[in-house]
């Protein structure tokens, strides 16, 4: 048994090749033509569109809350947040929306989203800054930008998405 550990001190290790860093995965959803995504990992639901109930004296980007399994949900409207033109008036609020339920400080927000798409492995090293040309606006509330084809994915921070009036 000694010559055995003794062999083993010996023997010297094998360097572990370094993985290039590790791909963060993005589930993709688009407002207003414009092609975001957010962390799965933050992702606890995505939900069709649900009735949203509207809370008096809420800031504008608060559209309302719904009710997800017996827990009130916030739901936000990425519209209004990002100061995109609202959806097409007259229906209900948040009406054809689709709601990506994220967890904050253990409280539940809906991100109102036009459409949610595919979810995608994406490497850090690919991610570019946010353009210089990005609205104000969006370069506070994202991550930086990934160029998919021929559109340009907006990653979004959820922290700062949430911090309305902040």
């Amino acid at each position: 048994m000694q010559q055995a550990m003794t062999a083993a001190k010996q023997t010297p290790l094998a360097p572990v090749p370094r993985r290039e860093e590790a791909e963060e995965v993005f589930l993709t959803l688009t407002v207003a033509g414009q092609l975001c995504g957010v962390p799965v990992r933050a992702v606890r639901d995505v939900l069709g569109a649900q009735a949203i109930t509207r809370i008096p004296l809420a800031p504008q980007e608060v559209a309302g809350s719904l009710n997800l399994r017996g827990r009130i949900v916030t739901a936000i409207d990425l519209r209004r947040r990002l100061g995109l033109p609202p959806r097409e008036a007259g229906g209900a609020i948040g009406a054809g929306a689709m709601s990506v339920v994220v967890e904050r400080d253990g409280e539940l927000y809906s991100l109102l989203a036009d459409a949610v798409g595919d979810v995608l492995p994406l490497p850090p090293g690919d991610r570019a800054p946010n353009p210089p040309t990005l609205d104000l606006l969006w370069r506070d509330v994202s991550r930086g930008v990934h160029r998919l084809g021929e559109q340009l994915l907006i990653l979004l921070d959820v922290e700062q998405v949430l911090a309305i009036g902040a």
